[in-house]
């Protein structure tokens, strides 16, 4: 049985979570550097982890998963010192505020990709790359071998930037499309999220240079039309990133540029070090630079083919059962880290 622990916003987005309950742990991010915004964090943090200890000592469950986000603390917190054991995943390139505030304290670390602790030997010794957990759809979705395009024939391109789409993706994809040469132009086949705003000056561009496009502000079936593109153009967040890995689609990528811990760069660069991707960062990202990047990569059907099979090796499908391993070990008390077996998994 598991319950699901998490603040007031959270629930908004749990409610089809699969949990015997659900408990409201009060809690707050610490970022503001206004000193009454900061004691209200703090005593919010303070309730949380006072209602979490509560909580953990009715439960006793046999261990606590913390997926990061200040909403975690609390409880991941006062777990660690009721001594139930403990495990916090990190879904992205590089450790987040919260994760890190707890990795000291915890038996085991997941991370969604690898290399995230390299550089620390303390939290490395007890962290496992489990990867990042996928959604049933993305699974299926990654028995669909990669076809490289013929260089005659058709090109399916496709663009987004979250489950919202992104402004800057409407800004450039179409202005860049209109800079190849006409008989690229001619070959492409392209799916772009917009925001919806921005949907009908997206099916404008296209529609001037005769591109056929399908825009929308959502496609329930996102991980299919990742699967039938030849080149992803998006962004960077660690779901988008995980998915088209295991996938195994060629990419584009865009890190958003303003998070404080440059998450999105962080994991842009597994794809990119691993030969899967090519990165843009935001300010190189002109019409002019990705008309010359796609120019390039349809020119050579091997190389999409090398990075599609680049991403896949990236990828973990089976991230779900390789993390629920992991808290079965910690629960039998077979702590990751003190054998070079459960390094790399």
């Amino acid at each position: 049985m598991v319950d699901l622990a998490t603040d007031g916003r959270a629930t908004r987005y749990g409610s089809t979570f699969p949990a015997r309950a659900t408990h409201v742990i009060p809690s707050a991010t610490i970022r503001a550097r206004n000193p009454f915004a900061l004691v209200r964090a703090a005593a919010l943090l303070g309730l949380g982890v006072a209602k979490a200890y509560a909580l953990v000592g009715r439960l006793r469950p046999a261990a606590i998963v913390g997926f990061g986000g200040y909403p975690s603390v609390p409880t991941v917190l006062a777990a660690t010192w009721r001594g139930v054991p403990t495990i916090i995943h990190e879904q992205n390139g590089v450790m987040g505020r919260a994760n890190r505030m707890l990795a000291p304290r915890v038996d085991a670390i997941a991370t969604g990709f690898a290399g995230v602790l390299d550089a620390e030997p303390a939290l490395a010794a007890k962290a496992s790359r489990t990867g990042n957990p996928l959604r049933p759809a993305v699974i299926a979705a990654t028995a669909i071998p990669y076809v490289a395009p013929d260089p005659t024939g058709p090109l399916r391109l496709i663009v987004f930037g979250g489950s919202q789409g992104a402004r800057i993706m409407s800004d450039i994809v179409p202005a860049a499309i209109e800079r190849l040469e006409p008989h690229l132009r001619a070959r492409l086949a392209i799916v772009q999220q917009a925001r919806e705003e921005d949907l009908a000056r997206v099916r404008d561009g296209y529609g001037r240079v005769g591109i056929g496009a399908e825009v929308a502000a959502f496609f329930a079936d996102l991980p299919a039309r990742i699967a039938a593109a030849h080149l992803v153009i998006s962004r960077s967040g660690a779901s988008t990133v995980a998915e088209v890995a295991a996938i195994g689609r060629p990419s584009i990528l865009v890190p958003l540029p303003h998070a404080l811990d440059q998450d999105q760069l962080a994991n842009a660069n597994v794809l990119v070090n691993a030969g899967a991707a090519v990165l843009l960062r935001q300010d190189a990202f002109t019409p002019e630079r990705l008309a010359a990047e796609i120019t390039s990569l349809a020119a050579k059907p091997a190389r999409l083919s090398a990075m599609a099979m680049a991403a896949r090796s990236a990828g973990a499908p089976d991230a779900a059962e390789r993390l629920a391993d992991l808290v079965l070990s910690i629960v039998r008390g077979r702590i990751p880290g003190h054998n070079g077996a459960n390094q790399t998994r």
